[in-house]
């Protein structure tokens, strides 16, 4: 049973910088776990990832941390459903990204989803050893082992979870607050708007609430900026935007220095 290094820094609340895997490549999620990122999310939300395609990039992260890369892997669900949830589990991903979580009753179910049934925890998912989380049923410990190792990350991202984020942050077994700005600027009816005063005074909430239950918090950054500004705030968990961004501003601006 691997200890998971992604909830070790969240409950310790040590600052960390990930990005997102959005292009659906092994290749790619080697080179960018390469590059330094503590944590890089495999996001089956809005990228063209299933369960098979993230299976291969899990592969390559291993791969590349057998190499020396230190960067751990998580895997954001499509949607808070305790299927999908067994399924990221199942192929190996130990921390789970869980969109649109509106309610403390959402953030409980994506704790019971992560966890096996044992003495009354409420957990709800799936028991199964033989699969690749499980070492193919070669690791002992597996079913054991892997409550304490099950990592919840919520997405805060919408007015209704803003109105309720003092309970989502008080359910236990929610390690951090992902604020998802874009969205949740869009729901308080300024799309594109995601540093508006009064989506600055949201974040803020957000913030307040996690650090009233000990809880980290956790951001997707748009530039280097945006994440020394949620840095400053008060978030640990950053993301600094995704592979595609990188790729393609790369290439723009090596372009542009070219041509000037």
């Amino acid at each position: 049973m691997r200890t998971n290094i992604i909830k070790q820094s969240l409950l310790a609340r040590t600052s960390s910088t990930g990005a997102w895997l959005t292009l659906g490549s092994p290749a790619v999620a080697e080179v960018m776990a390469h590059c330094g990122f503590d944590w890089l999310v495999i996001d089956l939300e809005h990228a063209p990832n299933d369960p098979a395609s993230a299976t291969e990039q899990l592969r390559a992260l291993g791969a590349a941390r057998d190499a020396g890369a230190r960067a751990e892997a998580l895997i954001r669900i499509a949607e808070l459903d305790p299927v999908l949830v067994k399924r990221a589990m199942d192929i190996g991903c130990q921390s789970i990204v869980v969109p649109n979580v509106n309610a403390a009753e959402h953030a409980e179910l994506a704790v019971r989803s992560m966890r096996f049934p044992d003495g009354g925890n409420g957990g709800i998912r799936g028991v199964a050893g033989l699969v690749r989380g499980g070492t193919f049923g070669l690791d002992p410990e597996y079913v054991n082992g892997s409550n304490a190792q099950a990592c919840t990350i919520v997405q805060i991202e919408s007015a209704e979870a803003l109105g309720n984020v003092e309970a989502i942050a008080a359910v236990d077994g929610v390690d951090c607050l992902f604020i998802g700005t874009a969205d949740l600027s869009a729901s308080m009816g300024l799309l594109g708007q995601p540093t508006h005063p009064a989506v600055r005074e949201a974040i803020a909430r957000i913030i307040a609430a996690a650090r009233a239950e000990n809880k980290a918090v956790g951001a997707f950054a748009v530039s280097v900026e945006d994440a020394r500004w949620y840095r400053e705030q008060g978030a640990e968990f950053i993301a600094l935007h995704s592979d595609v961004a990188w790729l393609a501003r790369g290439s723009m601006g090596a372009l542009a220095e070219l041509n000037a």
